[in-house]
């Protein structure tokens, strides 16, 4: 029966040793509290794979407490969390260690992801941008690299603390981004950027910056040349078409170019006459 758990809130207890890798088999789990004890090592690989169970059952008068976006919320209507909003995971206040795994950061099924206040190390991978996470706590962590720009995509979050880490370069820019408070990056010395007050320099812009605005330079030059070379190849046609479609201006233009060689050549012959 253990395969059909959907919730299990273990918060606030003693609890030692590894997570455990049975909880990658139980493809129904939907909310998964483990915050606030003495876990430690790495976060398993192939957790909460969830497909939410056809029926759930609940006692009429339960309220499920759970904890994100910085606060507790108090669910009356269990299915209705479950089928209108993804999954939780809160893993904060443990001694866990070891990188965030790519499945876990990228999954499409997540609201609210808390890893906070652990030993976390490495980069946040880039695929975070596929999530539709409405909370992510990662601070107090041991993180470092550039926040990836793919971070600007999710579209969806409310709520977001990437604040005591080792953190480096620009904030990327995004409007959802933009839109949280200088506290969510505070702690992370060598980062620099809005919603942050110290700005970036040129030498601390990030390659990927770097080459978009190259591109957009380069764009620009093109499409300058390019309307030079139309607009050469319109007037010097129109001017020849001119000449060979219309016979007055035809024979005016023949007349002054006859001219302009008969003086030519006077001027040239005085010239070398004047040397004989």
């Amino acid at each position: 029966m253990a395969q059909y758990l959907v919730v299990i809130k273990l918060r606030a207890n003693q609890f030692v040793g590894n997570i455990p890798l049975q909880l990658c088999n139980l493809p129904h789990l939907t909310i998964l509290d483990l915050a606030e004890n003495k876990l430690s090592g790495s976060i398993p690989h192939g957790l909460f794979n969830i497909t939410p169970p056809d029926s759930v059952e609940v006692l009429p008068n339960e309220i499920l407490k759970i904890f994100m976006k910085g606060r507790e919320f108090d669910y009356r209507s269990f299915s209705r969390l479950l089928y209108s909003t993804g999954g939780v995971i809160d893993f904060s206040a443990n001694s866990l260690s070891g990188e965030i795994p790519e499945e876990l950061i990228s999954n499409g099924q997540i609201q609210s992801l808390n890893l906070s206040r652990n030993y976390l190390t490495g980069k946040i991978p880039k695929e975070i941008g596929g999530m539709k996470v409405e909370s992510l706590d990662l601070s107090y962590n041991k993180l470092s690299g550039e926040i990836p720009l793919t971070i600007s995509n999710l579209s969806f979050l409310g709520y977001l603390n990437l604040s005591y880490n080792n953190f480096v370069g620009q904030i990327p820019l995004g409007t959802q981004i933009q839109t949280f408070d200088s506290w969510s990056f505070v702690g992370n010395s060598e980062l620099c950027g809005d919603p942050l007050p110290n700005k970036c320099s040129k030498e601390e812009e990030t390659h990927d910056s770097k080459l978009a605005e190259g591109d957009e330079d380069d764009g620009f030059l093109k499409s300058l040349y390019r309307g030079m070379g139309v607009g050469f190849a319109a007037g010097f046609w129109g001017a020849c078409g001119s000449l060979f479609l219309i016979r007055a201006w035809r024979y005016k233009f023949f007349r002054w170019y006859d001219h302009l060689a008969d003086q030519l050549y006077v001027a040239w012959a005085l010239f070398f006459k004047s040397f004989s």
